[in-house]
């Protein structure tokens, strides 16, 4: 575990050499994968929700980053501190220290796929490919769940932390969840959860019209029945973004389906490689694939 001083944090990350007979010293030449982690969770816990991408990437060093107040990083009681453009910035700070001149492959479910869309903004040059996982509220959603998150924040400063973890208790989990337990403690301290609710808040994706603009290959994974990521989130990205894919998982089958599908995507866009026109990836003209939550291998072309 290596620590990079922010301004107003510390942030734990976790370098991971390819497993050995998986790509041996020729692993470290790929292009190496970034994994983020969600709201109140950290890269410890990603995989107990099925968000762990890294698994069936053992050939590629691995960075995971814990974001500022959250898992093993410290952080500050000031909301502004934790919106998704700083974020952002203190990803691209450990990119530049940890990586520096390399291209990766960013993973991020919710928040962390914000962070991924503010940072490639900044910075596309930084990213070969990203990977969203269920994209947040955005946009015409955000401003109810941004509502929630203030109320929320403010429960927790007068109640405390059993609050929240109370009210997370008795919301249903999506369908592709059945079946994995369920970690309702915060991975965040009780003096820094509402400041980080409250930095989630004054938070949205960038503007649709500069997320067009984006030309690195996306690829777009959504579940279904969560209001807090809906999958609506995810079309419209996939509207926008000319080279993206998106897959919808309704089952705990289909989740399950989804490291495979990152590390198709990661394999196509290699930087260097030719271009790639196979399922996990390639232009529009070449098909954008959409997984169907209406069954296990349903899938549908559109583009």
């Amino acid at each position: 575990m290596e620590t990079i001083s922010v301004d107003g944090a510390t942030l734990a990350c976790e370098l991971s050499r390819p497993a050995r007979g998986a790509g041996g010293a020729g692993g470290e030449h790929l292009a190496p994968v970034v994994q983020l982690h969600g709201l109140t969770s950290c890269t410890a816990r990603a995989g107990e929700s099925g968000l762990d991408m890294a698994g069936q990437l053992v050939e590629r060093r691995v960075l995971r980053c814990d974001a500022r107040a959250h898992g093993a990083s410290t952080g500050r009681p000031v909301a502004a501190d934790h919106t998704w453009p700083r974020l952002a910035e203190d990803l691209l700070t450990v990119l530049e220290t940890m990586l520096p001149g390399e291209a990766v492959h960013a993973v991020g479910p919710s928040m962390g796929a914000a962070t991924l869309l503010h940072a490639a903004l900044a910075e596309p040059e930084c990213f070969a490919s990203l990977t969203l996982l269920i994209p947040p509220t955005a946009w015409e959603t955000r401003a109810a769940q941004a509502e929630q998150y203030r109320r929320t924040a403010a429960v927790v400063e007068s109640r405390g932390v059993d609050s929240f973890v109370r009210a997370r208790a008795q919301t249903a989990a999506p369908p592709a969840l059945a079946g994995r337990p369920r970690r309702e403690q915060p991975a965040v301290p009780a003096e820094l959860l509402g400041s980080v609710l409250r930095g989630a808040a004054d938070s949205d994706l960038p503007d649709p019209e500069r997320i067009a603009a984006l030309e690195i290959p996306t690829l777009l994974l959504a579940w279904t029945e969560d209001p807090a990521h809906p999958v609506a989130t995810a079309e419209r990205l996939h509207e926008l973004l000319e080279d993206s894919r998106l897959a919808v998982a309704a089952t705990p089958e289909q989740l399950d389906a989804w490291p495979a599908r990152a590390a198709e995507h990661a394999a196509a866009h290699e930087p260097g490689a030719p271009p790639s026109s196979s399922a996990s990836g390639g232009p529009r003209a070449a098909g954008r694939a959409l997984h169907s939550p209406s069954g296990a291998g349903a899938a549908s072309w559109r583009g």
